[in-house]
C-alpha cells in the first residue's frame, strides 16, 4: 500500500488512537463523512444536531460577524457572544479620552443603553446546498479555459440571483477544491446590532502583542453584542422601535469545565487556508513573502508603538491599527518556524514525487500532469518578482503611510463625477463620513515618521522597473528624513477642515486643486503605475496558477479516492472537532491544557499597559470571590484543544460532546501557525476563553449578572 507523507492531506481516517483531528469540514456532508469519528471521540449528538435546513440546529446559533470573524447566540434575546478582538473596532470608535471603553470596558445597564453600530452586520446561514453540476453546466462543450470560466461565471450569478428571493436573502456560489466542486450559501443578514458589555482592555487584551498568539494565554478576550430585528423578527436598519431578535437557536453554557481527552468541535467561519500548495509556492512564502512583510511592519510597529506609549490619546486612535499589522506579523513569524521545522517544502516534494509515481502508474503522467507541474514552477518564477512589488505596495502604500489612504478616497470620489464634473451628494456624504472618521484616529506625527521611514525603504527594496520614475526622482532628491518631512508637511491632507471643504463642495474643478499637492501626486502616481504596469501581469499570472491548481487538485482528489480529505477553508461555515490536549513545544517543555486567575497575578505589571490588572480583580483574586465559576479552588481562564481553526473562526464557538458551549475560540498557539498550509497533530492547537471566566467576569467583577438571567447555564 502506498505511503502518502503529505500532512495537509488528512489521510485515512483511523479509529484508534483518537487524538488531534486535522480538518475544516462541511456541515451538510459531517453525516456522511466525520459523524462515526465524532461519536467514537465522545460527541454524542447527530448530525442533524449540527446542521439541519427543516429544524433548529447549532448551524441557527452561528453567526458570520462583521467581515472576518464568528460569533454565537447564548440567549433567547439576541444575546451574542465573540472575541473583545472582533468587536475591538467598535469599542474603539465609541472610546474617547472621557469614556475609555478601551481602557476601562463598557457595561450597558439596560437595552436604552447598548450603543448601535453603524456598518456592523451579523449573518446566519439558512441553507448550504451542493450546486457544481448546475454551476459547470455547459461546460463540458467547450475546451477553452476562459470560455468555460465565463459560462462557470454566469451560470454563478443566475444561481445567486434566484436564491436571494428579491433581496430577501443574501446568496454566495463559491468554488471547494480550487473549483472541482461548488457550494451555494444562502444568508439572513441582520444590520442592526448593539454593543452590550466589553472588560477593559487589561482584561479583554491581557498580555497585548506579546502575548498573541502564544500559549500559555490569559486572555478574556470576549465582548458582548445584541441583534435586533422587527418587530415580525426580520432584518431591519437601526430604529428605536426594534425589538431584540428571537433566535431559532441558542447554545446552553456549561459550567461544568473542561479535562483533558473531552471532545470539543469549533463552529465557525475560519477565512483562508491553502493546505494543497505546491513546493514551489511554499518555497516562495517561506525565503520571500513572509520576510518581506515582516520586514517592513517591524518598522510600523515601532513608530506605532512609541507614539501610543508616550500619549493616551494617541494608544486609543491607534489600538485597532496597532493590533492589525501586529497579528499578521507574528503570525508569519510563527508559520515560517513551523514550516522550516516541518520540512514542509521538502514534504511537498515527496508527495509531488509520489503523486508523479501515481500518475506513471495510469498513463498519465507524461502527457497530463507532467506539463502541469513544470507549469507551476515556470510561474511561480515569474511570480516572485510581481509577488513581491505586490507586498511592497500593500505595506507600505496601501495600508502604511496614512495619508495615502486618505488620497485613496478623494481619488475615488473624484472618479464618481458626472460629465459636467460634479459628484453625487450620495458619494459626497459616504466620503465625508470616511474622511471624518480617518481624522478622528489620525495622528499626523506617526503618520510623518511612517512617510519618511517607509518611503525611502520602498524605493531601495523594489527594482526601479516597479516604481514610477517621479516617484524615484522624489525618494532620490530628498535623502534625509528632514526633506521628507518638508514634503509631507506641504500637503493640505493634514488639514482637515480644508479636506472636508473639498468635500463637500462637489465640484472636481475645486479638487483639482490636489493635483498640486506632492503627497496625493505621489499616490496618484503609484496607484496608476500599479493598476497599469504591475497588477494585471499580476493577476493573470495568479489566475494562471489558480486555474492550473483545478486539474492538479482534481488528480490529487483521484488519487486519494477512498480517503477524507477536505476543502481548504473560504469564510464558509465549517466543524472542525478534536480534544482539549495540551503539547510539547519544544524538548523538555511540556505545556498543560489550561491556564487560572493565579497566572494573570504572575504577570502582573502596573507599569505595562497590557499587564495592568485591573484593581478589582486584584480584589476578587485575594478574597478567592469566584463563585461557581471555580474548578477545585482555581478559577479557570484559557484551554488548548486540538481543533484545526484559523483566521476567522475568531469568537467561534467551542462546544462539548453535548452541544453545550464550553469556550470562545480566539487564537492559535505560535508552534502551529503553519497549521494554514501543514498541519501537525502534535504541535497545533487553538487556544480558547473558558467559559467559566467569561461568566466570572460578567458576573463578579463587572456587576452585570443581570445579563445571566437570559442565559441557559448547564451545573
Amino acid at each position: 500500500m502506498r505511503k502518502f507523507n503529505l500532512i495537509l492531506v488528512a489521510v485515512l481516517l483511523s479509529l484508534s488512537g483518537l487524538q488531534a483531528r486535522e480538518g475544516m469540514w462541511i456541515p451538510v456532508l459531517l453525516e456522511k463523512y466525520n459523524l462515526a469519528e465524532m461519536q467514537q471521540m465522545g460527541f454524542k449528538l447527530t448530525a442533524s444536531d449540527i446542521y439541519d435546513v427543516n429544524n433548529a440546529s447549532m448551524k441557527d446559533a452561528v453567526v458570520l460577524f462583521g467581515g472576518g470573524c464568528t460569533g454565537e447566540l447564548i440567549s433567547g434575546e439576541g444575546l451574542l457572544i465573540t472575541n473583545h478582538h472582533c468587536g475591538y473596532r467598535q469599542i474603539q470608535t465609541h472610546s474617547s479620552v472621557e469614556n475609555d471603553y478601551l481602557t476601562h470596558g463598557f457595561w450597558a445597564k439596560n437595552r436604552d443603553e447598548e450603543l448601535p453600530n453603524p456598518g456592523l452586520s451579523v449573518s446566519f446561514l439558512e441553507r448550504m446546498e451542493d450546486v457544481t453540476s448546475l454551476v459547470l453546466s455547459g461546460t463540458e462543450i467547450e475546451n477553452d479555459p476562459e470560455k468555460q470560466q465565463k459560462i462557470i461565471n454566469s451560470n454563478i450569478i443566475e444561481l445567486e440571483k434566484t436564491a436571494q428571493e428579491d433581496g430577501k436573502f443574501k446568496a454566495s456560489v463559491r468554488p471547494f477544491f480550487y473549483g472541482n466542486q461548488y457550494f451555494l450559501h444562502v444568508y439572513k443578514v441582520y444590520t442592526d446590532v448593539r454593543l452590550v458589555g466589553a472588560p477593559p482592555s487589561a482584561i479583554g487584551k491581557f498580555g497585548g502583542d506579546t502575548d498573541n498568539w502564544v500559549w500559555p494565554r490569559h486572555t478574556g478576550d470576549f465582548s458582548l453584542f445584541r441583534i435586533y430585528a422587527n418587530k415580525d423578527n426580520e432584518p431591519a436598519a437601526y430604529s428605536k422601535e426594534n425589538v431584540p431578535y428571537k433566535p431559532k437557536r441558542f447554545f446552553p453554557i456549561s459550567i461544568k469545565g473542561v479535562s483533558p481527552e473531552d471532545f470539543t468541535m469549533v463552529f465557525g467561519y475560519p477565512g483562508r487556508t491553502t493546505q494543497y500548495l505546491t513546493s514551489d509556492a511554499v518555497r516562495l512564502i517561506r525565503e520571500q513573502r513572509n520576510p518581506d512583510r515582516i520586514f517592513v511592519r517591524d518598522m510600523k510597529l515601532d513608530i506605532m508603538g512609541r507614539h501610543m506609549n508616550s500619549d493616551p490619546k494617541v494608544r486609543i486612535q491607534y489600538a485597532s491599527k496597532h493590533a492589525g499589522v501586529s497579528n499578521a506579523w507574528k503570525k508569519w513569524q510563527g508559520e515560517n518556524l513551523g514550516i522550516d521545522r516541518l520540512a514542509a517544502v521538502e514534504k511537498k516534494k515527496e508527495f509531488e514525487n509520489e503523486f508523479k509515481a501515481w500518475a506513471e502508474e495510469h498513463g498519465r503522467w507524461e502527457n497530463e500532469f507532467r506539463p502541469l507541474l513544470e507549469k507551476f514552477n515556470d510561474l511561480y518564477g515569474q511570480y516572485a518578482p510581481l509577488a513581491k512589488a505586490s507586498d511592497f505596495y500593500a505595506e507600505v502604500v496601501w495600508s502604511g503611510v496614512e495619508l495615502f489612504t486618505l488620497s485613496s478616497y478623494l481619488q475615488m470620489l473624484i472618479r464618481q463625477a458626472n460629465d459636467e464634473g460634479e459628484i453625487p451628494e450620495s458619494a459626497r456624504i459616504a466620503v465625508k463620513r470616511m474622511a471624518e472618521g480617518f481624522y478622528k484616529d489620525f495622528h499626523q506625527p506617526v503618520d510623518e515618521e511612517l512617510f519618511f521611514t517607509l518611503l525611502p525603504v520602498f524605493g531601495k527594496k523594489l527594482p526601479a522597473s516597479f516604481v514610477p520614475a517621479d516617484v524615484l526622482k522624489v525618494i532620490s532628491k530628498n535623502t534625509s528624513s528632514d526633506q521628507f518631512l518638508k514634503l509631507y508637511r506641504k500637503s493640505v491632507l493634514t488639514d482637515q477642515a480644508k479636506v472636508i471643504s473639498l468635500i463637500e463642495s462637489g465640484s472636481v474643478k475645486k479638487m483639482k486643486l490636489l493635483l498640486n499637492d506632492p503627497v496625493f501626486t505621489m499616490f496618484s502616481s503609484l496607484r496608476t503605475f500599479f493598476d497599469t504596469q504591475i497588477n494585471p501581469t499580476l493577476k493573470e499570472i495568479e489566475d494562471n496558477i489558480e486555474t492550473s491548481m483545478k486539474p492538479y487538485m482534481a488528480g490529487v482528489m483521484e488519487m486519494m479516492e477512498g480517503q477524507m480529505f477536505y476543502p481548504d477553508a473560504n469564510s464558509t461555515l465549517r466543524v472542525a472537532y478534536g480534544r482539549v490536549e495540551g503539547y510539547q513545544p519544544r524538548d523538555g517543555i511540556v505545556f498543560k491544557h489550561y491556564t487560572t486567575l493565579e497566572g494573570i497575578m504572575e504577570k502582573d505589571n502596573p507599569d505595562i499597559y497590557d499587564y495592568d490588572v485591573p484593581s478589582r480583580l486584584k480584589e476578587l483574586f485575594q478574597s478567592k470571590d469566584y463563585g461557581v465559576y471555580a474548578d477545585n479552588g482555581e478559577l479557570p481562564v484559557c484551554f488548548v484543544a486540538s481543533n484545526h481553526t484559523t483566521g476567522g473562526n475568531s469568537g467561534s464557538p467551542v462546544i462539548n460532546a453535548e452541544g453545550h458551549l464550553i469556550g470562545i475560540n480566539f487564537d492559535r498557539c505560535w508552534e502551529g501557525t503553519m497549521s494554514d498550509i501543514m498541519y501537525d497533530p502534535e504541535q497545533c492547537r487553538n487556544i480558547a476563553l473558558d467559559m467559566r471566566y467569561a461568566l466570572f467576569i460578567i458576573d463578579k467583577f463587572a456587576g452585570a449578572g443581570y445579563l445571566l438571567d437570559e442565559m441557559e447555564l448547564i451545573r
